[in-house]
């Protein structure tokens, strides 16, 4: 009997979500080492070399005087911009595995939701003694998570934590299309002050040389498919309606055990909001190396042209990149 993902209900508590920042299973095992850069795009190496050099400097911090307690110097840190699939993360999480714990990795999602989970004064004080913050694909979901994060990474900052980010927006650009407020401008370029940026240029190495996405499967067969140990089939819109009534933070938890995905009916998106949402579960599911089938829509016409054409373009782009991915995993040799 295949599982189904709209009737779980997981729970999460806070000590789970500090416990959780780690690297995801994908990125569980990747290092400096394991990167191969290109050997066109000049940008990755550099990179590598950088970053193995911070890790070295995390690691070691400078010396305190013999007779006198001295406050941290406020850290910096670097922000890797680049493209779709240039091993932006493997970089990230290779150097989370390079730096001596204590430390905390996780997407700017996660945090926004640690805050929410812990309280903001707890999450500052939780993560103050860090040696290393990272956070993968910044994001400006909306004004009030980027004011958020601007003052909790600023903070931990000052109090002596390094930070590492990335995103695929330079961060002077982080917010165009979206927010042209003054005053979350100044916001933006205040934390985007505190980075050294990195370009890691390249193609998307996801899409590099394959062949297009797997075709939608008759129904059938998705059915077959889902006869599998550990296999889920869901409708695709009443998954839909159910991660809207499930906070995103608990979307990982509702794949525990799930070894591929079976969507039924997939239809363009109509509402911005359930394409967020998506967003944040294909996460889960590219983080975890799931498989995933579907019938209906091709897989990368769920974000319609609107939504690829407006403000949170890069968001879905990078959703679209992943899912296709995972598609392929699914398709047989």
């Amino acid at each position: 009997m295949p599982i189904q993902l709209l009737d779980r209900d997981p729970v999460v508590d806070a000590d789970e979500l500090i416990d959780g920042l780690v690297p995801p299973p994908r990125f569980r095992d990747v290092r400096f080492a394991t990167y191969r850069p290109a050997p066109d795009e000049p940008s990755q190496q550099a990179a590598v070399v950088a970053l193995s050099a911070f890790a070295e400097q995390v690691g070691t911090p400078p010396k305190r005087g013999l007779f006198r307690r001295s406050a941290p110097a406020a850290a910096g840190g670097y922000y890797l911009d680049g493209g779709f699939g240039v091993g932006k993360t493997h970089l990230l999480a290779s150097l989370w595995h390079a730096v001596p714990g204590p430390k905390a990795y996780g997407t700017f999602v996660e945090y926004t939701h640690l805050v929410g989970a812990l309280g903001y004064a707890e999450t500052v004080r939780r993560l103050s003694g860090h040696k290393l913050v990272a956070v993968d694909e910044f994001e400006l979901d909306d004004p009030g998570d980027t004011m958020l994060m601007t003052r909790l990474l600023g903070q931990l900052c000052d109090a002596g934590v390094s930070l590492v980010a990335t995103s695929n927006t330079l961060p002077d650009k982080l917010g165009e299309g979206r927010f042209a407020a003054e005053d979350f401008r100044r916001e933006i370029h205040a934390l985007s002050s505190r980075f050294q940026t990195l370009r890691v240029d390249g193609p998307d190495y996801r899409h590099s040389g394959l062949a297009p996405a797997p075709p939608p499967l008759p129904e059938a067969d998705l059915v077959d498919a889902a006869q599998a140990p550990g296999a889920s089939l869901d409708s695709f819109a009443a998954l839909t309606t159910r991660l809207g009534a499930l906070h995103p933070s608990r979307y990982g938890r509702l794949l525990d055990g799930v070894t591929s995905v079976q969507l039924s009916g997939v239809a363009p998106l109509e509402h911005q909001s359930a394409a967020l949402r998506w967003v944040v579960l294909i996460d889960r599911l590219y983080d975890r190396s799931i498989p995933v089938r579907a019938s209906g829509t091709p897989l990368d016409e769920i974000f319609t042209p609107d939504m690829l054409a407006g403000g949170y373009r890069k968001k879905y782009k990078r959703a679209t990149s992943r899912i296709l991915a995972l598609a392929r995993d699914a398709a047989p040799a």
